[in-house]
């Protein structure tokens, strides 16, 4: 009996070494943090279940087993995606609109959930989790997405991908292929994202936002800088058009405070309004400007990223 559970103990412990590798593949696969931990989830009980080492490494069964779940999961026609996928540019002056449910967006998940901690793939593992690249990936069918993930974003061979899936190497290449050259068409055209965001930048941007100094927020910004709000398909281009609608939106976020957190590679901030947690805020950096500001506006989002649900002498956190 003692050997038995000494045996599942130290098989659940392999698996937990996979876990992060997991969930950022199902993240890049399905769009949703939560999503992801429930694919990766049901993976370990599927290994648990199915997996003999007699018969082969451990890591690929996992991702064999992982992919099914996300294919399965992605069945549904409709996929998600941010606002800019979804409307055009608002003119400013015009109305949100109906907020849209959540199974339609692109949702944040926490660096420490999906990336590793190896320095020589962090920048590029930061580049696939990117809020735009994770969403420009949902434009693909699951087969050509899985395939380009494995391919170019964790390095598997063509051979392995081929066994992982079902396939020849051919028709792994021929996938590999069409995703390539569907991908540039539904990513937008972004400046390459600061891999070391300056921290007085940042520190700048918490000042003025919670001064609510419009004039130094928009000095932050590049003059084509982005902002949305999820789960609004209203959003914003240019810095212009954001300076007028903060302008004459009558400081609805004034007295706001910021606790910084990361999200999908970016620095990002929990928001609290009046000590309650309001919004979440990420934001992509490139040549040392704010390019894109999304705001998510659902405190859900909070116990995920550990941030506490107040703001003040006492915090208190989800329990």
């Amino acid at each position: 009996m003692g050997d038995r559970a000494t045996d599942r103990g130290d098989q659940a412990g392999e698996f937990e070494r996979h876990r992060v590798e997991l969930t950022g593949y199902c993240y890049r696969m399905l769009g949703s943090g939560f999503e992801a931990e429930d694919a990766v989830q049901e993976t370990f009980v599927r290994a648990w279940r199915t997996y003999d080492p007699d018969r082969g490494a451990l890591r690929p069964w996992l991702f064999h087993l992982a992919t099914n779940i996300c294919l399965d999961m992605l069945r549904t026609p409709q996929r998600r995606a941010r606002a800019m996928d979804l409307a055009p540019a608002a003119v400013p002056g015009a109305g949100l609109g109906e907020p849209l449910p959540e199974h339609r967006w692109i949702l944040p998940v926490p660096d420490g959930h999906v990336l590793l901690a190896d320095p020589a793939e962090l920048a590029v593992a930061r580049e696939s989790v990117r809020l735009a690249f994770v969403a420009a990936l949902q434009f693909l069918p699951p087969r050509q997405r899985a395939v380009l993930i494995l391919r170019d974003v964790l390095r598997w061979s063509a051979a392995e991908v081929a066994e992982l899936i079902g396939g020849s190497v051919a028709a792994v290449n021929s996938a590999l292929q069409r995703a390539r050259a569907a991908l540039p068409t539904a990513l937008p055209a972004a400046r390459p994202r600061d891999d070391d965001v300056d921290p007085g930048l940042l520190a700048r941007y918490v000042d003025a936002f919670e001064r609510y100094d419009i004039d130094t927020l928009i000095k932050l910004l590049h003059e084509d800088a982005t902002s949305s709000m999820p789960p609004f398909t209203w959003w914003l281009a240019g810095r212009a058009d954001i300076r007028r609608v903060m302008l004459a939106a009558g400081a609805p976020c004034e007295g706001s405070r910021l606790l910084a957190t990361r999200a999908n590679g970016s620095p990002a901030f929990g928001q609290y309004l009046d000590g309650e947690p309001f919004a979440l805020v990420i934001l992509d950096v490139s040549d040392g400007l704010i390019s894109d500001i999304t705001t998510y506006l659902d405190p859900g989002l909070f116990p995920c990223f550990g941030l506490p649900m107040s703001f003040g002498a006492r915090l208190r956190r989800e329990q």
